[in-house]
């Protein structure tokens, strides 16, 4: 079959039927979309209570995905993610005993309360998509996806995830509270928190395989590589930032561009499509240094300052394919 924009609608539907139990968060919902069809993991940071499970539980049962939810609390070992070996009396031999992790979609809940042990067994599935027991590699059920809630770091109970993690999440997203309007109708009834029941499933793993496909055809001119290019070499020169953004933090921007400009409706990426997933692929990528921080620098304001000031070229925009 001939690639092109034959599921755009059907993403579209998937991001409808989570708007019906997650209210007011209508880009939110839209970007964890994109990261998913763009083939990444998604770390939701924000304080308890803002809907960050009840988004990825949504998605779940929106895709018709096998998913599995842990709660990452202090006793959580390593082999609860991973799986792992038992000798069987039977067989008289060791049999792997799957892991957490053998589904379509993990719901890693609190993930920073954890310890660093833990956090790190997740470091292989994420970013090659299988795991490895008594030195067997077992592979992860395709499509696999990550999306992990924290804390913000203070919290009780609270570690700060390793650079090197964070580095596996394509994009850290910020719920934030919702306005007065959407928490009363939440309040009332209007909406409900746990009406998981309206949620009809709307693709399934074989169609999420091919809208992922779909994505990687979208187009990007060498004028909008140059500029991410760009982009990504200011964080490394920036005079505030002690860690700028890493290659795979460039594929990354680019993987979302593109799947931006996929929910979009064109199978061409344009600058503005790079600026909409900006700050949420870089932010969790870079570290402010000292002086940047003695001045109560942020890194939101970092990253706008870099988005103003490199050259947005100007991509004539042609008509998108047909639906």
């Amino acid at each position: 079959m001939e690639i092109g924009m034959n599921y755009n609608g059907k993403v579209l539907d998937v991001i409808e039927e989570v708007k019906k139990v997650v209210v007011g968060k209508d880009i939110c919902v839209a970007k964890i979309m994109a990261s998913i069809i763009a083939g990444g993991n998604i770390l939701m940071d924000d304080v308890p209570g803002v809907g960050k499970t009840t988004m990825a539980l949504a998605f779940a049962n929106a895709m018709g995905l096998e998913n599995k939810r842990m709660q990452f609390t202090p006793d959580v070992l390593p082999g609860d993610i991973t799986g792992f070996t038992m000798y069987d009396k039977a067989t008289n031999k060791f049999v792997y005993r799957p892991g957490a992790v053998m589904c379509n979609l993990f719901l890693a809940d609190e993930i920073n309360r954890t310890s660093p042990k833990t956090q790190s067994a997740l470091l292989e599935v994420m970013e090659e998509g299988h795991v490895t027991v008594d030195g067997v590699t077992y592979p992860v059920p395709e499509p696999f996806i990550v999306i992990a809630t924290e804390n913000p770091i203070g919290s009780a109970g609270t570690q700060l995830l390793p650079d090197s993690q964070l580095d596996r999440f394509m994009v850290c997203l910020k719920l934030g509270y919702p306005s007065i309007e959407n928490e009363l109708d939440i309040v009332k009834g209007r909406t409900s928190a746990n009406g998981f029941e309206e949620i009809h499933p709307v693709i399934g793993a074989a169609e999420l395989r091919m809208i992922r496909e779909e994505v990687t055809q979208v187009k990007v001119s060498d004028e909008v590589y140059t500029y991410i290019g760009q982009l990504v070499t200011e964080t490394r020169d920036n005079p505030s930032l002690e860690l700028g953004v890493s290659p795979r933090g460039t594929i990354a921007l680019t993987k979302m561009a593109k799947s931006w400009a996929y929910i979009s409706g064109r199978d061409f990426v344009i600058p503005e499509d790079v600026q909409m997933v900006w700050k949420d692929v870089v932010r969790h990528r870079i570290i402010l240094n000292a002086k940047a921080r003695v001045n109560h620098i942020t890194p939101e304001a970092v990253l706008k300052d870099i988005m103003e000031h490199v050259y947005k070229p100007t991509v004539r925009r042609r008509n998108s394919p047909k639906r």
